[in-house]
């Protein structure tokens, strides 16, 4: 798993690092010295190193000495101070990565470990694989240890100021990933990783070769108007049709947007568990009332009956549950059939554990499961990965756990099977594939071993690879557990080096063997429907013609590098014609006059003269130098670009270089101009006329209501003193009218933020109307009263208006969309559009919002706040954008990788920068006698504390009493993780993921009294409630309701503290009577006895946090839920796990 997809796991950029080892004390191992022993596969060895005087580093980087595993040069890279984290940053380094070859690569699995000084089994220790090459020459972790507990001496890894790092690496060899042909080779063809898909690759190959589900797929039923990105079954059927047909790979982008997965889903690994039974939900619900309804069932399914039954009385209660598949145990259990044999391990629950049976009462009584029936395909997933409680962390269970490759689960008489299962069935079943995990908990690779055919040969499907397997590959070497390296040197007697492995199973399809022939059936094109084979070759030809374009491609990208490496020699010159303006405008453009990208353009050297230049322009046009007159280009203060003034004789004298730099003052190394050219009754090329201050140049754009069409007619020169009604023979003769029809005439003045384009009026002089060189004249017949209703954009402005806002496809400059339509939404009505714009990619933040000001009405646009789209939740995001905290639209539409077309827009009542200054608050006070939650948003300066925000609070809630005081504290799944000081700032409270909650307590007085005169022996303990649930034959406690402090005294036994806590929370005496009480630390629960001394289990330190030890009180979860009356201005609900709530209490802290 690379950086993208987990923060623990991530990728130092090469280029960042510091060349060459840095001199320290570093030890290998003498038992693993590979310089010794060349170990053929794997090379392994275990590096040691000691870093002494490590407080006093004060190196960002710090590297180990060179050690070598395989004949590769390794090195452990750390970050003394965190890789900006407040974490240990630790990375396996390739040490020579700058020397090496040109496409180099290689593939190791490591293990990165700070040692624990004190007590070895409390070391870190961090797993993974890469495949290391030019650009990922590092891997390993960001995140490694909190720093805290790095320079905490009494934790144990800082002892004497020296730090122990260890690394475990073993290197493999890669096939040749370039030339191998997994088609020509076996057969078949892998599939492409999205990035961090490989796990949903393995299982789609896996369910691909069972031939029965690939043809019920096949025969769902899909049209050939259905996109394969928006229905599951078509794009399930096209990617096995390509896996079945193709030459070579196959990619899974379709799939997963039918999904409804976007690219950062695909990024994130899920549990394989999770997707094949969402996967198979999704298709056995499309297949419902077709030909293929109940194959899911038919395939996977399979019955279990949980029973308890009464050992002393007749009773007996059973429920019947359905599984698509069965979680095993890994740890504790051999092989598969131990983990069988745990499933159906009966429970008694006698003693204090009793059974209720209804009208018996208690009982003595026996829990467990048992069979009624196997489905044909039967999947196990093998629980690799569990929850260390000590450890308080997920964990790979890299056990050695076997499985045979003929399965029989009806051995020892059918142990594992109910009274009431069919025993005629034979319930004989062969290993058809396992799927893989190579890794550790923070990442791995996926890959599965496949016999599609139940043949004596396997096949790895590792991605885009696929390879010939033998059966020992597929089975003995995913067993996992260690391995013994050969002793280097076998005449003395040393220990030998043992290594775990970190491949191993974690998923097995197994195929009953009387449903053999009918799950591994033929499939041919007789199965596939006609315009799913038409679409598929279609999309084959298209991805052939796709791959000659690539290396085409590759060969253009080859030829702008080295263009890119001599562009400061050179000028590109950008050259519109008439003929651009004519052929862009109506089709490519409607507003100003060219796209000068689309226009021809000369790469110059600076230093030629621009009249050699226009010698050029002369053969590239057949334009004599003589009839050549050149225009600059301006942009305007209204963001418009237009032709500004004709080149003087003295610019053209100059180089191409020099006029850039006089007429760029952006300094880019391009020159923009535009190419006058007079023709004559003949249409050849004549003079350019002389050009007075007072001649004026004017382009013209001609609109037909009728066909809704704008276009270019051309350009004249008018007198400044001169009269637009002068021209209108001359314009009707453009646009072929009669020399008296009717026009109008508009000038185009500026299109963003708003269109502006106002009525010319004919008789007023160009001049007082300010028309100036570069302008743009609009015209149009004049409409006749009785039709102007029936078009529906009559007029120049209304139609431009329109092409500003229209839903229609965006233009396209170099393959990049320019413009896009965005859907506004009011935040208060966030699954509502309210209007559409048509926007510009580059435009900036003020002038976005400038355009939403407009669009609403709203004279001042600082007091518009835009929030982004979350593509994934389809919500608004949690934070909105800051005022000008984005520079252009299409960094307020970006997603993670995906783009969005929604913004979320609010009017607020002071200017946005204003309130930037104020941080908001949500805080919810919980009222002590009704059951209800008012939730009121604060909004204070951000150098506040949160004293100010309780004297707010006070004066908005109802208080138990005038001199009560409050207090904040953070609660997290319903444990306290922090009492804030009144003097912490609230601009460090971070409320995206939680709100603060104000809470009366049940008794103000006593409890905050309590508190505030402990004794020198008195604990302030945490008290929690919770429940224990099973699940898999594991128990796990769940925390539920209300955490609060309680203080213990010395020697207090529990029965007196059961006084105080039933008093505090006014429990009913027969309920409390059920109720049991257990010291809980990390997570495990050892119960009391009314005799224990409650203050002599509250010793410990050595424990992350104060609610990771607490007082708990196990019983029911009854209490009824709060109902919450919102009193808010911004509704950003987030999730209600993770809360903060203010206590009432007597006297201040």
């Amino acid at each position: 798993m690379s950086w993208q997809q987990e923060d623990e796991e991530m990728l130092v950029p090469h280029s960042d690092l510091v060349e060459g080892p840095q001199p320290m004390e570093a030890q290998v191992e003498p038992a693993s010295t590979v310089e010794n022993h060349q170990v053929e596969d794997p090379p392994t060895m275990k590096f040691t190193w000691t870093i002494e005087n490590f407080s006093r580093l004060n190196t960002k980087k710090h590297y180990s000495e060179i050690f070598i595993v395989g004949g590769y040069k390794w090195r452990i890279l750390i970050f003394p101070k965190g890789n900006n984290v407040d974490y240990l940053s630790m990375y396996l380094d390739v040490a020579d990565s700058s020397t090496l070859p040109y496409g180099w690569s290689r593939y190791a699995q490591f293990s990165l470990a700070v040692i624990n000084q004190i007590h070895n089994k409390f070391s870190i220790k961090k797993d993974t694989q890469h495949q290391f090459n030019a650009r990922e020459s590092d891997w390993g972790f960001t995140s490694f240890m909190p720093l805290s507990d790095l320079y905490d001496p009494s934790r144990g890894y800082l002892v004497n100021d020296t730090c122990v790092v260890e690394a475990e690496v073993a290197v493999r060899k890669v096939l040749d990933y370039w030339s191998y042909d997994s088609k020509k080779e076996t057969g078949y063809v892998g599939l492409k990783n999205q990035g961090a898909t490989c796990y949903m690759n393995s299982l789609l190959q896996t369910l691909y070769h069972i031939p029965y589900f690939r043809k019920a797929v096949y025969h769902m039923p899909t049209t050939e108007n259905d996109m394969p990105s928006g229905s599951i079954p078509l794009a399930l059927q096209s990617l096995f049709y390509k896996l079945q047909y193709n030459d070579s790979s196959v990619a899974t982008k379709e799939l997963t947007k039918s999904f409804g997965w976007d690219t950062y889903d695909s990024f994130m690994q899920h549990d394989v568990q999770e997707l094949n039974r969402v996967l198979c939900e999704k298709l056995e619900d499309k297949m419902k009332g077709t030909v293929v309804e109940g194959t899911i069932q038919q395939l996977f399914e399979g019955h279990h009956m949980n029973y308890i039954e009464c050992i002393n009385v007749d009773y007996k209660s059973t429920r019947k549950e359905s599984f698509y598949d069965l979680q095993l145990d890994v740890k504790g259990c051999r092989d598969v059939y131990a983990s069988f044999d745990k499933y159906v391990e009966v429970e008694r629950l006698e003693g204090d554990n009793k059974y209720h049976a209804e009208e018996h009462g208690l009982q003595d009584a026996k829990k467990g499961v048992l069979f009624i029936d196997f489905p044909p395909v039967l999947q196990l997933q093998l629980k690799r990965f569990e929850y260390d409680f000590m450890r308080d962390t997920m964990v790979k269970i890299n056990d050695r756990y076997e499985f045979p490759l003929q399965l029989d689960l009806d051995k020892e008489n059918g142990k594992y099977l109910s009274p009431e299962a069919d025993r005629s069935v034979r319930n004989l079943y062969t290993l058809h594939s396992v799927l893989v995990h190579s890794g550790g908990v923070h990442g791995g690779h996926y890959y599965a071993f496949i016999r599609p055919t139940l043949t004596d040969q396997w096949y790895k499907f590792e991605d885009e690879r696929v390879t010939k397997e033998d059966i020992k590959r597929a089975l003995e070497e995913q067993y996992g557990g260690e391995e013994e390296l050969p002793q280097t040197n076998p005449g003395f007697n040393n220990t030998p080096f043992k290594f775990t492995k970190y491949s191993n199973a974690y998923m097995l399809v197994y195929i009953r063997e009387s449903d053999r022939d009918k799950i591994i059936c033929n499939v041919d094109e007789k199965d596939i429907a006609e315009h799913l084979r038409a679409w598929c070759e279609a999309r084959l030809t298209f991805e052939k013609s796709f791959q000659i374009r690539l290396k085409k491609e590759q060969e253009e990208k080859e030829d702008k590098r080295r263009y890119k490496a001599q562009a400061h020699l050179f000028t590109i010159i950008k050259v519109a014609r008439d003929e651009d303006l004519a052929e862009q405008i109506g089709k490519d453009i409607y507003f100003d006059l060219v796209d000068h990208d689309k226009v021809r353009s000369f790469r110059i050297q600076k230093q030629t003269p621009f009249n050699v230049f226009k010698e050029e322009v002369a053969i590239e046009f057949g334009i004599p130098v003589q009839f050549q007159r050149f225009w600059i280009w301006a942009k305007r203060q209204n963001h418009t670009y237009r032709p500004n003034r004709p080149l003087t004789l003295q610019e053209e004298a100059q180089s191409v270089g020099q006029l850039r730099e006089i007429s760029n003052k952006t300094h880019n190394a391009e020159l923009k101009l535009f190419l006058e050219v007079e023709l004559g009754p003949d249409l050849h090329p004549i003079p350019p006329p002389d050009k007075s201050k007072e001649d004026i140049l004017l382009f013209f754009k001609f609109y037909d209501p009728e066909k809704k069409k704008l276009r270019y007619v051309g350009r004249l020169f008018v007198r400044s003193s001169g009269k637009p009604i002068e021209i209108l023979g001359k314009l009707n003769q453009m646009a072929c009218f009669p020399p008296d029809e009717e026009i109008e005439l508009y000038e185009e003045i500026k299109f963003e933020p708003c269109v502006m384009c106002e009525h010319l009026d004919k008789r007023t002089s160009f001049r007082s109307s300010q028309i100036e060189d570069g302008d743009i004249i609009c015209f149009q017949k004049s409409p006749p009263l009785e039709r102007e209703e029936e078009c529906k954009y009559s007029d120049v402005p209304s139609f431009l208006e329109y092409v500003h806002n229209r839903q229609c496809k965006p233009h396209v400059k170099l393959g990049l969309i320019l413009f896009q339509i965005v859907h506004f939404r009011s935040l208060e009505r966030p699954k509502e559009d309210d209007f559409c714009l048509e926007l510009s990619k580059v435009h900036s933040y003020d002038e976005v919002v400038e355009r939403v000001a407009c669009r609403i009405g709203l004279d001042d646009p600082s007091k518009i706040r835009l929030t982004a789209h979350n593509c994934y939740s389809q919500q608004p995001k949690p934070q909105p954008i800051k005022y000008r905290g984005v520079e252009h639209l299409s960094d307020m539409l970006v997603h993670y990788n995906q783009t969005s077309d929604i913004l979320y827009y609010e009017v607020l009542d002071i200017p946005l920068p204003e309130l930037q200054g104020l941080k908001n608050l949500k805080v919810a006070f919980h009222h002590a006698t009704k059951d209800e939650v008012v939730i009121h948003n604060i909004r204070l300066p951000k150098q506040s504390t949160v004293r100010d925000v309780i004297n707010v609070l006070k004066t908005k809630v109802e208080l138990s009493n005038p001199n009560a005081e409050l207090r904040l504290l953070e609660v997290f799944y319903h444990k306290i993780y922090k009492i804030f000081p009144h003097n912490e700032k609230i601009e460090n409270i971070n409320d995206q993921y939680w709100t603060l909650r104000a809470e009366e307590a049940k008794n103000s007085v006593e409890i905050p009294e309590e508190e505030k005169n402990l004794g020198p022996h008195d604990r302030l303990i945490h008290v929690y409630h919770f429940t224990k649930e099973t699940a898999q034959n594991q128990m796990q406690v769940q925390n539920f309701g209300e955490p609060f402090f309680l203080v213990i005294h010395e020697g207090e036994t529990l029965a007196e503290v059961k006084v105080r806590v039933q008093k505090k929370l006014q429990v009913p005496d027969d309920e409390f009577s059920k109720w049991k009480f257990a010291f809980l630390s990390l997570g495990r629960p050892e119960y009391l006895q009314d005799s224990d001394i409650v203050s002599s289990r509250f010793q410990r330190r050595d424990v992350y946090g104060p609610w990771e030890q607490y007082l708990g009180l196990e019983h029911s979860d009854n209490a009824p839920k709060r109902a919450y009356a919102v009193n808010q201005v911004r509704d950003d609900d987030p999730p209600q796990a993770h809360l903060a709530y203010i206590e009432q209490s007597s006297q201040p802290q």
